[in-house]
């Protein structure tokens, strides 16, 4: 029976546990990408992002939770001055995982996980402020406006080739 089996327990003994996941959460905060299995890689986020909670507020006491869950003084300095303020707005949802596929030796599901904030070509803000808007079918002011802007736009370019 599975009563109260709350987590993954992956298989290992609690601490072969505990330091998989503490070796896992430093490579994350280095890297900020990783590949790993989907078990894995979900049990790394009930890990990881309760630490990336704490580092939105930097001070002595956080600082001293989260060492005493990395045990790492670099991973601590680079989650608490690179990825704290990054993610200081968000409410939560720090990670992403995305499945890639098996892996070819035991067909155990594949999986990306990463900081949500640290990749632009998934990040909605990011390209929303690169494109200058989303397109739309019916763009209703937008759209005379825009071709407006279309009508302007092959006549400037017209007089510089004379010039």
């Amino acid at each position: 029976m599975r009563h109260g089996k709350k987590f993954n327990h992956l298989s290992r003994k609690a601490g072969h546990r505990k330091a998989l996941m503490r070796n896992m959460a430093i490579a994350l905060i280095t890297h900020k990408r990783i590949n790993t299995t989907l078990a894995k890689a979900k049990a790394l986020r009930g890990f990881a992002e309760p630490l990336v909670t704490k580092a939105r507020k930097n001070d002595q006491h956080n600082r001293r939770v989260a060492f005493s869950a990395l045990q790492n003084k670099e991973a601590i300095k680079e989650l608490f001055d690179v990825v704290g303020p990054k993610v200081g707005d968000r409410p939560g949802g720090y990670l992403r995982i995305i499945k890639t596929g098996f892996r070819q030796g035991d067909a155990a599901e594949m999986a990306m996980i990463e900081f949500v904030d640290f990749n632009e070509t998934y990040s909605p803000k990011k390209a929303g402020a690169t494109g200058g808007g989303r397109r739309r079918r019916r763009g209703g002011k937008k759209k005379s406006g825009g071709e407006n802007a279309a009508a302007a736009a092959p006549t400037a370019p017209a007089a510089n080739e004379e010039e």
